[in-house]
């Protein structure tokens, strides 16, 4: 029983080992921080601000895999033509996944 009571006060004797126990979690929600959240912020802010200058004539893709060039914007709408029978359809913003200018297309 004395012997029990020794490693008890042994262990917990270490001032070093609350600071170790402590330090692998905060390493571990900084290291998810930097590879997870960081490049995902970054992402969201580089797709809002694409969002935010669209313009007519851009060439769209939508989330569903509807492409087509904007003829009109609204608040929260875009009207985009689909070819080939130059249907005039009506999207959210928000389902737009990617944008191709016209500039980017003649650089190609």
């Amino acid at each position: 029983m004395q012997i029990y009571g020794l490693m008890l006060l042994q262990a917990g004797s270490s001032p070093g080992a609350l600071g170790g126990t402590l330090l692998i979690p905060i390493v571990f929600i900084g290291l998810l921080y930097v590879v997870m959240i960081l490049p995902q912020q970054r992402r969201q802010k580089k797709w809002q601000a694409q969002l935010s200058e669209l313009k007519t004539g851009d060439k769209v893709t939508t989330t569903g895999g509807i492409r087509g060039t904007i003829v009109a914007l609204k608040d929260d709408y875009l009207h985009v033509r689909v070819p080939p029978d130059n249907l005039r359809i009506e999207i959210s913003r928000a389902s737009v996944a990617s944008v191709t200018t016209p500039d980017e297309g003649e650089k190609k």
